[in-house]
């Protein structure tokens, strides 16, 4: 037992508070995976996070994920808060302008150029939901037929059964209390906002997670649906999405195109800190 930094962030909100927690161990080196995995699990967090030296010389840090029930190779909004935490502890990345984590998947860039870090979406498999599943689906969860647009699988690691529906507002309508362990793992959700002028699509993850019906804000989802813009054509400029509405949450999460890198999509959002202190584990 040993004092270690810890640290408890924000992250996907610019107000603190309204977006998805992380508990972040920063001295978290002499631990072994059972402790990891015991105090994740302590935290009852959606994922907790420990910071260690990289293994390989081109990374400025290495991370490992974990929720209250398993290792993870890769998650979006921890690796926003990772990377903002390592910061906040006075560290300095090799480049400026980039920040490089190693984590099981291997290396993954945030770019810290701007206000807000964001990381490249990771390459994002596609394919045609079973038009049984689409049924099974519209029926548990109770949804008119009529306003799903688009079912697709999406597999960027995680996977997600995902209805775009035909506007934000109905997405905002499905109820998440209809979702039930295991006979439907989770479904999420994707429609249009008309005439919003800083929200362009309003997301829901509903699945179990953290003792709710429904993720607050979640970054690889985040990052499949952009990839799925991007490689369909639709998406064409940088846009936001919102995220965590029904329960209270304020999600953001910026989908970033740049010119430099024109196959690539960059998944974004604010990062506060909110706890800094230490811990004895």
């Amino acid at each position: 037992m040993r004092q270690r930094r810890f640290l408890q962030v924000d992250v996907f909100s610019s107000r603190a508070s309204k977006g998805n927690g992380l508990a972040v161990v920063v001295d978290a080196d002499d631990l072994s995976t059972e402790q990891m995995q015991a105090f994740a699990a302590w935290t009852n967090l959606a994922e907790t996070t420990f910071l260690l030296p990289p293994t390989d010389d081109r990374a400025d840090y290495r991370v490992r994920i974990f929720s209250p029930a398993k290792e993870m190779a890769f998650a979006g909004h921890p690796t926003l808060g990772s990377c903002m935490a390592w910061l906040h502890c006075a560290n300095a990345p090799k480049d400026p302008k980039t920040v490089r984590q190693e984590c099981q998947i291997g290396l993954v860039d945030i770019d810290i150029s701007k206000p807000d870090p964001a990381f490249i979406a990771p390459p994002t498999a596609m394919a045609p939901m079973p038009s049984s599943e689409q049924s099974r689906l519209i029926a548990a969860m109770g949804i008119d037929p009529s306003v799903v647009k688009t079912a697709i699988i999406l597999d960027n690691g995680p996977n997600w059964n995902l209805f775009e529906l035909h506007s934000a507002a109905d997405v905002l309508a499905v109820d998440a209390d209809k979702t039930r362990w295991p006979e439907h793992a989770g479904l999420a959700l994707i429609g249009a906002h008309k005439g919003t002028s800083d929200i362009d699509f309003e997301v829901r993850n509903i699945a179990p997670s953290s003792g709710m019906s429904e993720d607050p804000i979640t970054g690889s989802l985040n990052a499949a649906l952009a990839r799925w813009m991007l490689e369909t054509g639709r998406l064409t400029a940088d846009s936001v999405a919102a995220q965590g509405t029904c329960i209270g949450r304020e999600g953001r999460v910026e989908y970033r195109l740049d010119p430099s890198r024109l196959n690539d999509v960059l998944i974004g959002g604010a990062v506060q800190i909110m706890i800094d202190g230490t811990l004895t584990l």
